[in-house]
């Protein structure tokens, strides 16, 4: 078999996995992202060179916490500060020119800071409403593929400067421009034809998604070039680990929920 048949494939169970489990339930939707979350741990524990086994305890007792039991409004807020203080330490690691080895409370910073909260926030974001709101999901992820997707088009077929080179070489400013261009435009009809939202809230929802989920695929890039690494693991064939796929997901989550909870309080 092709390694691009390959890589179709296993792509195309990984959309049919996430989609279906999406919109098949809330409870199947958090049992997957349970499970994700606790690949992904094992993952980035081998990436910053960490035991994996109280980071597991961790990320397996606080998505129980905080997904199974009714929580208050004002833990989650903790929770996005946490994410959001930790997210602006992450852009000042992307941005270090000198790769420095991390000290033990660091690592433990970024594995819950970076990974265990946002993929938690990542779950809250369909139940802003009190409801679950699986389209909202949906779309997000529609329009992470849209940017993932005319980001690497437009690269290759127009990119001539670096967007970040010494982290990932193959990134391009036009690539950035074309993926956040479409992205937009694919909010736009989400809006229009799928969601029952604005047209302006979800074009604006696209913007935060693009970008930080470009600036999520940097860092995660980061941590792997630091590690001498290619792919955070090898469980998807052709697309490397679970980290690999929900980096961009993992750092646009909570200013995401960040943006539904201005909405929220605006309104």
């Amino acid at each position: 078999m092709s390694t691009t048949l390959t890589r179709a494939l296993s792509g195309a169970v990984y959309v049919l996995l996430l989609v279906g489990a999406t919109l098949y339930s809330q409870y199947s939707f958090l049992l997957l992202f349970g499970l994700l979350l606790i690949f992904s741990t094992v993952e980035f524990c081998k990436l910053i060179h960490l035991k994996p086994i109280v980071p597991l305890v961790l990320a397996t007792g606080a998505f129980i916490l905080f997904n199974l039991n009714n929580t208050v409004k004002t833990n989650e807020i903790l929770l996005l500060i946490a994410a959001l203080l930790v997210s602006f330490r992450a852009l000042l690691f992307l941005f270090e020119k000198q790769s420095k080895l991390l000290d033990r409370n660091s690592k433990y910073v970024f594995l819950i800071g970076y990974l265990i909260i946002p993929i938690i926030i990542f779950t809250k974001i369909p139940f802003i409403a009190n409801e679950y709101h699986p389209e909202v999901i949906i779309s997000i992820l529609v329009l992470i593929w849209t940017n993932d997707t005319f980001a690497y088009l437009v690269g290759r077929s127009m990119g001539k400067n670096k967007l970040f080179e010494r982290v990932s070489p193959k990134k391009t400013i036009e690539g950035f421009v074309g993926g956040l261009i479409f992205s937009i435009i694919a909010g736009f009809l989400l809006a229009q034809f799928y969601l029952d939202e604005s047209l302006i809230q979800w074009m604006i929802i696209a913007v935060i998604v693009s970008t930080f989920g470009t600036l999520g695929d940097l860092i995660e890039s980061k941590f792997k070039r630091n590690a001498g690494v290619k792919d955070s693991g090898n469980i998807m064939p052709g697309h490397g680990g679970f980290l690999d796929r929900l980096d961009s997901i993992i750092f646009a989550a909570p200013f995401v929920y960040l943006f539904y909870q201005i909405l929220y309080y605006v309104s």
